[in-house]
C-alpha cells in the first residue's frame, strides 16, 4: 500500500497548475502596481479633458 501510495500522481499535475496560477497572479499584481501611478494620471488627464472631476 506504501509503494501504491509513493508513486501515485494523480494530484501532482493539479499542485503544479496551481502553482503556476499563483505566480502568474504574482506577476500581474506586481506589475499593476508599478504601472498603478502612471495609469492613474493618464486616466484623470482623460476625465479631465472630457469635462469630468479627477479622483483624488
Amino acid at each position: 500500500m506504501l509503494k501504491r501510495l509513493f508513486h501515485e500522481e494523480n494530484g501532482q499535475g493539479m499542485v503544479e497548475y496551481g502553482l503556476i496560477i499563483a505566480l502568474v497572479a504574482i506577476a500581474v499584481i506586481l506589475a499593476l502596481t508599478a504601472l498603478g501611478g502612471g495609469l492613474k494620471g493618464k486616466f484623470n488627464e482623460i476625465v479631465s479633458e472630457l469635462g469630468g472631476t479627477p479622483a483624488p
